[in-house]
């Protein structure tokens, strides 16, 4: 018996989930926009089952959500979820073609990362001052944040067990559970070792905790917690503008292939996947590169 629509979809997130290992974010960008195509399908088609898509109501989809002032980025995301829907009815056999195999994707204009400069870095790895263990712990979380490229939420997810410091380097956590071995730097370690000596059981409260950094009440740091704290030093740093955790991670790889790394190198440390994720940091470098000469040559 064919299943309907809605044991469809349940499939292919249980699919996405087990055997392809995706984030829980992943997860839910995925079935919200494809709860909405099958709300589509429904409505406007009167489509229950798989094999009654057409690659016509597939752009009625696609036409329906630029009317909704959708941009092409994200209307390009929505149709990537449809056409790995399609796919898996496909492969397992509940659809004799693909409807979605013809249709080209919206252009859209990649946006160049926004990142600080060396000098903003340094301000705001300085900012956290003193010696209390709110103060270790932030210029701690600073610190390693910058040198690794870390996303915020492997950060807050570090623990105890994921720090090799004999070797100078910690495991990482990243999308779908992969893992990746990140160096740290000196400078980094000696801070970090700090917060774990002086900082860190004073947070504890005698509890337990797995994880490597903990808010005041001996739990671990929210994602919300550490960009506040990220905002308010930005302040005292004197950064203007918005700032987010992600900025670092573009500051990151930016400053590394600027200072010569290989774009493989940076590619693992980052955990992408794909390299051509990563070469938008060599756009970025252009780009600095271009602002320096029109603005230091005498013919810029």
């Amino acid at each position: 018996m064919t299943p309907n629509l809605e044991q469809c979809l349940d499939y292919f997130l249980n699919y996405l989930a087990v055997e392809k290992g995706l984030a829980d974010n992943t997860l839910n960008a995925y079935s919200r926009d494809l709860v909405h195509y099958l709300d589509q399908l429904r409505q406007q088609a009167g489509i229950e089952t798989p094999a009654d898509i057409t690659q016509e109501a597939v752009l009625d989809f696609l036409t329906c959500l630029k009317r909704r002032n959708l941009s092409p980025r994200s209307r390009a995301r929505a149709l990537s979820a449809v056409r790995g829907f399609h796919r898996f009815l496909l492969h397992e056999n509940y659809l004799d073609q693909d409807p979605t195999l013809l249709i080209e994707s919206p252009r859209t204009m990649r946006n160049l990362p926004r990142l600080l400069s060396f000098a903003d870095v340094e301000r705001l790895l300085q900012a956290p001052q003193g010696e209390s263990a709110l103060a270790l712990r932030d210029r701690a979380m600073l610190e390693v944040l910058y040198a690794t490229g870390m996303r915020v939420s492997e950060l807050i997810s570090l623990r105890l067990a994921d720090l090799k410091l004999d070797i100078g380097c910690l495991s990482a956590f990243g999308k779908g559970s992969k893992q990746r071995l990140i160096p740290l730097g000196e400078v980094a370690l000696e801070i970090l070792r700090e917060y774990l000596q002086y900082g860190r059981p004073d947070l504890l409260h005698d509890k337990a905790a797995a994880e490597v950094f903990l808010n005041n009440r001996g739990r671990r740091m929210s994602r919300q917690g550490f960009w506040k704290k990220l905002k308010h030093y930005a302040q005292v740093a004197g950064i203007r503008g918005e700032i987010y955790p992600h900025m670092l991670r573009h500051s990151f790889a930016t400053h590394l292939l600027e200072n010569g790394a290989d774009l493989r190198a940076v590619q693992a440390m980052l955990g992408h996947a794909d390299i051509s994720t990563t070469q938008i940091y060599t756009h970025v470098v252009r780009e600095r590169l271009k602002q320096v000469h029109q603005q230091y040559h005498p013919r810029g």
